[in-house]
């Protein structure tokens, strides 16, 4: 018969599971502390084992060490009421089976025993991973209590000693690179360098030199050689943001770095061989890039050899809260403020608003709403107006009225001159206030502009050529007229 042992100091709970779970197919037997459960294991070897993280004798996650030193072809199941993204990365890193927080639906933990269960009879091959090194201690920067994040952080931990490529999506904002430095700081190589390199920030014809290195006189202004990233980051990490911004030739240098480890400096054909883990990441969707041919397809699969998806901010609202007490504790010493409380409508506002800017936009919000706020409850009136609603609580829909009616008067005048091509001419002025407005709000960064127009990059940087916009000098007017 089957063997499950549930060890958690809760006797109410072990009480509970045990009358609901033990079966004349499953026996069920139970421990309070850690070391009465190790012996259990040890006595019993069950099929598998569910394990709070919090006893009071020892770490669970201490206990799940020993248990795994007994038999590591046991599921374990790790489950707590206190979660940390370094607690669930930490776990999963070491091979739990699932990770789940209390307090747990009934169904979806008898669903996880008996998929645990199934395996172990099944299989009975060890899930074993490497330890990594303790890291930083402060590595643990992710926020979240969420299922979607919960998933965030059982990949990281099954990922991260693992040495192989990642790939990492999500919006704008969302936190790409501190998943891709909580993949190094839990991965073997976490003791070698690391190093960050935005895509999209660089000029096209300057990322390739950055990422491999030129030789004196390869290009005008290459007065000296040139180390690259890949070069110094040699035997550690390197993190590739934005990287569906690369152009095809960078694309190609990459993939055969991948491939066998191989490059040339710009402008010498020396070969350099190193050792280099890539994490990449992107806003972008690759997957309909390789389809427009302005991705390769070869480079995409041997960078997605594991893939990490982040939820926006608005599909992850229980966090905000969580979010919200992270910032004001981050941000609090050094603005001198002592803030004890939120009030709960500011609260409501954070929540009910759609974050387009994600985690990043929020962090924001409250460091602004920190500067404004007087007393020791961060008020409602201190948010920024757009968490406040007020753009569509004030002008919004009088302005709308009369944006429409402009615009058909607009449409009108076109038809009654004959105009030719009216469709391109009305999408024309459009985007002649659009996009400078919307660059603008994104503070120039294109990546960010293309996310929220919902175009390719490629695609801005073409209306904006066309269109014969000047957005820079723009800026600097508006700046000179503020001075």
């Amino acid at each position: 018969m089957p063997k499950l042992i549930i060890i958690d100091d809760e006797p109410n709970l072990l009480y509970s599971l045990k009358k609901s779970l033990e079966t004349d197919s499953l026996e069920v037997i139970t421990a309070g502390t850690a070391e009465s459960g190790i012996a259990a294991v040890r006595e019993h070897r069950p099929d598998a084992v569910l394990l709070d993280v919090r006893l009071p004798d020892m770490s669970g996650l201490d206990a799940f060490h020993c248990i795994h030193e007994i038999d590591a072809r046991i599921p374990v199941i790790i489950i707590t009421a206190y979660s940390t993204s370094e607690t669930a990365i930490e776990a999963m890193k070491r091979g739990a089976f699932e990770y789940l927080l209390k307090p747990v639906e009934f169904e979806n933990l008898l669903s996880t025993i008996h998929r645990a269960l199934e395996i172990s009879r099944m299989s009975r091959v060890p899930a074993r991973f490497e330890i990594a090194g303790d890291g930083d201690a402060n590595a643990d920067q992710i926020v979240g209590r969420s299922p979607a994040m919960q998933e965030v952080y059982k990949s990281i931990g099954q990922v991260a000693p693992q040495d192989v490529n990642a790939l990492i999506l999500g919006e704008t904002g969302t936190g790409k690179e501190m998943v891709a430095r909580a993949i190094y700081q839990h991965s073997r190589r976490a003791e070698r360098p690391f190093l960050a390199i935005n895509c999209a920030a660089l000029p096209e014809n300057l990322l390739e030199s950055e990422l491999f290195g030129h030789e004196r006189g390869a290009f005008t202004g290459a007065d000296k050689r040139r180390i690259g990233k890949f070069e110094q980051v040699d035997k550690g990490t390197i993190f590739l943001d934005e990287i569906g911004d690369m152009t095809s030739t960078t694309q190609a240098k990459v993939l055969r770095l991948l491939q066998d480890g191989s490059f040339e400096r710009v402008g010498s054909n020396e070969t350099i061989q190193v050792d280099v883990r890539v994490i990449a990441a992107t806003n972008r969707h690759l997957l309909e890039m390789v389809n427009e041919g302005t991705f390769r397809e070869d480079l995409y699969y041997r960078l997605s050899v594991f893939a990490i998806q982040l939820p926006p901010l608005r599909e992850r609202v229980d966090d905000i809260p969580i979010f919200v007490e992270h910032f004001i504790k981050l941000f609090s010493a050094d603005l001198q403020k002592q803030i004890r409380s939120i009030a709960p409508e500011a609260m409501t506002m954070l929540e009910q608003y759609r974050w387009p800017g994600n985690v990043r936009e929020l962090q924001n919000a409250v460091k602004h709403a920190l500067v404004r706020n007087v007393g020791e409850v961060l008020s409602a009136a201190s948010l920024p107006a757009t968490c406040r609603g007020e753009v569509l609580a004030g002008e919004d829909h009088t302005t709308s009225a009369l944006d429409v009616e402009n615009i058909r008067q607009f449409i009108h005048e076109l038809l009654s001159q004959g105009h030719p091509s009216l469709y391109q001419k009305l999408h024309g002025e459009i985007d002649r206030i659009l996009l400078p407005e919307t660059l603008q709000y994104a503070g120039g960064n294109q990546a960010q502009a293309s996310e929220i127009l919902g175009i390719a990059r490629s695609t801005l940087r073409t209306k904006i050529a066309d269109l014969g916009l000047t957005f820079e000098k723009r800026l600097r007017n508006d700046r000179d007229r503020e001075n």
